[in-house]
Formats: structure tokens, C-alpha cells, sequence
């Protein structure tokens, strides 16, 4: 293990607060407190510098390659992002298995109101993370017994938020390089402005750094193809969730209308088809890309759509706001800490305004 004794009593002290928390809050979430800990503790503990993963002789070439470029973006997020300078994304650890956690969505049958979950630190969030699929079944289906939406899916990056320097996983290894710079930007972004309990806010942050990240870097790096490529990628994913969210808004039609209840279920699987044929629709003008045929193989529910929804909504009002600030991220944390720092009723009607604003012409890509 590569950890300093600094790093090895953070982690202790931090496992014996969460076990303090977790008995003063109750059996009922004594478990997964439990194996939050566990889970967390073996991502940390296993982490080792790239460095020395570089100089393994038993590690793949090709896993080696990407590390390489890691540290290039990682570099790059810090001198041009302004992003925190610290060893977040200079270890690595291979979990063995596809996903670091498993998130579970939950909303009722007839509304889109996600359900929300209260934790210590991270405050109030929509979703609940398990280290193991099963465990994250298992809720699941407890949460469809009481007659809710449920939608579990597996996430590849995970983040301690700036509590501990986050490590490269093999989960997300072996994406291509604008994936992997925009993911590694988004991670980080988590840490120079967290807002405890409000999901909508952060993640409309975080993507707004993510995509302009990801502008910066491919122009840092001078490849028309692959600016071409992140230009297509986002245009199709605008069109993904467009059509999520006008499901979204017919939905919350049918289900805010006096109509009866199986009237209203029979309405929701017809809105629900109709949006499949429309994707198919779309993948008709996509040459062949098929990335969001996963997302609708799947039974598609309530819980499901909004998920999508929640960590897109205020991005262009991010957007907005730093166009406003001239693209100086410096200047742009620090107005989006400063929203941070408002009674949420003010940092709701702040983000509104924002939506309102005339986008600004960007032609840096």
C-alpha cells in the first residue's frame, strides 16, 4: 500500500465518524454506512502512483499508454482549468470489476419527483450508492415493493469530493481520450465548489466544466478530427436528452390531469413507446452510433428519465455565467461559489435568471 501515515489516520478517523454517525442514526442505516466504508476504504487503500504502475512490468502496454495521457490531462486541468493541484488522479487502482458503485433512482409511479437520500457530508442527494451490485438489487427491489420507479445503474467514476485524492480506476481505463478528459475535469471541478445537498446545482457545475474542458484541451492538442468528433458526440447527446425531456413534460402533463389511474398508466407506456420510436428515429441519421441503446433496452420508468434530467438543467445557466465572466474559470468558481453561498430559494431564482440570458456566440470550436 502507497499511502503516506498522514493519508492512513484521515482514512481511519473518517471510518470511525461514519461508524459514530451511523449507530446515532439508526439500524436502518447502520448497513449501508457499513459497506460505504468498506467500499470506500478499498478504493483508497489500493491505490498506487502511476508512476510506479508505469515501471510494472505486469501491467498491459495499453493500460500503461493511457495512463500516460492521464497525466498529461491531469497536468493540463490544473495549469489551464485552474482546477485543485493535488494527487487526485495521479494513482491508480484495478477494482476487478465493471463499475465502482451501483446507484439506485428512485420516484413514484405518477410524478417525477425524485425520491432523496440525507447523508453526512454530502448532505441530501437523489440517488443511493453501493459498492456492490447486488446490495444495490437488493434496495431496489425493496424500493419496487413500496410501489416506486426504481432504476439502478452502474457508475465508472468515483469521487470522494476532495476528502481523499481520488484514483485512476479501471473503469474507466479504456475510454477514449475525450471521455477520459472530461471525465477527469467533471471529478475534479467536484472539488473546487461542492454545494451539500443540491445535486441539480452541482452537476449542472460540473458539466459545465466538463464540456468547456474538453473545448480547451482538444484546441491544447490541435486535432480537427477529434474536435469533429466531440462536436458530433455532443450534438447527438443534445439530442438524447431533448427528447428525454419533452418525454418528461408529457408525462408530468398525464400526471398532473384528473384523469384516472389506469388511464393515466396507459398513458405513461404510450409517452414512453412513442419515445423509443422517436430515438430510433434519431439513430437513423447517426451513421450507425448506437450509444444510448443500453439506456433503452431496459424497462424505461420515471426514475429512469429523471435521472437524465436532474444533472442537465442548469447547465446552460452555467454556461451563461461564465460567458458572462469572459471564460476566466478563476473569475467563474468564484461567482459559482458565491451563488453557492445563497439561501437556496435566492440560488434557485439566481440560476433561473441565468436560464433566461441570451446564449452568447462561442465559435472557439
Amino acid at each position: 500500500m502507497h499511502h503516506t501515515n498522514r493519508s492512513r489516520i484521515k482514512l481511519l478517523t473518517t471510518a470511525i465518524v461514519f461508524s459514530i454517525a451511523a449507530l446515532t442514526l439508526g439500524c436502518s442505516n447502520l448497513g449501508y454506512y457499513a459497506q460505504s466504508i468498506a467500499g470506500g476504504y478499498e478504493v483508497l487503500s489500493k491505490r498506487e502512483p502511476v508512476a510506479e504502475v508505469l515501471q510494472d512490468p505486469a501491467v498491459p502496454q495499453e493500460i500503461k499508454d493511457k495512463l500516460q495521457v492521464v497525466l498529461e490531462i491531469r497536468e493540463f486541468a490544473s495549469r489551464e482549468l485552474q482546477l485543485p493541484d493535488n494527487d487526485s488522479y495521479r494513482t491508480y487502482v484495478d477494482l476487478q470489476r465493471p463499475y465502482v458503485v451501483w446507484n439506485v433512482f428512485a420516484a413514484p409511479e405518477f410524478s417525477m419527483q425524485m425520491k432523496e437520500w440525507c447523508f453526512l457530508f454530502v448532505g441530501c442527494v437523489r440517488y443511493r450508492g453501493y459498492f456492490d451490485e447486488q446490495d444495490a438489487e437488493q434496495y431496489a427491489s425493496e424500493l419496487k415493493q413500496e410501489g416506486l420507479d426504481v432504476y439502478v445503474t452502474g457508475v465508472a467514476a468515483y469521487s470522494t469530493i476532495g476528502w481523499f485524492d481520488d484514483p485512476v480506476l479501471n473503469t474507466i481505463i479504456k475510454r477514449d481520450e475525450i471521455r477520459l478528459a472530461g471525465l477527469i475535469f467533471h471529478e475534479l471541478s467536484h472539488q473546487e465548489v461542492f454545494i451539500k445537498g443540491d445535486t441539480a446545482f452541482n452537476e449542472g457545475f460540473s458539466v459545465t466544466v466538463e464540456l468547456e474542458g474538453v473545448k480547451r484541451w482538444l484546441q491544447y492538442k490541435g486535432s480537427p478530427d477529434l474536435l469533429q468528433k466531440y462536436q458530433q458526440r455532443k450534438d447527438r447527446h443534445k439530442q438524447f436528452v431533448a427528447l428525454v425531456n419533452e418525454t418528461r413534460d408529457r408525462l408530468e402533463s398525464v400526471y398532473g390531469s384528473d384523469a384516472a389511474v389506469d388511464s393515466k398508466r396507459e398513458q405513461k407506456a404510450a409517452i414512453i413507446e412513442d419515445m423509443r420510436q422517436q430515438y430510433q428515429q434519431l439513430k437513423s441519421q447517426w451513421d450507425g452510433y448506437a450509444g444510448y441503446d443500453r439506456w433503452f433496452a431496459q424497462p424505461i420508468n420515471n426514475a429512469q428519465i429523471a435521472a437524465v434530467t436532474t444533472y442537465r438543467d442548469y447547465v446552460p445557466a452555467f454556461q451563461a455565467l461564465l460567458a458572462r465572466k469572459n471564460f476566466d474559470m478563476r473569475a467563474f468558481y468564484q461567482a459559482v461559489a458565491e451563488l453557492g453561498d445563497l439561501p437556496k430559494n435566492e440560488r434557485n431564482a439566481a440560476i433561473q435568471a441565468l436560464l433566461q440570458t441570451e446564449p452568447s456566440a462561442d465559435n472557439r470550436l
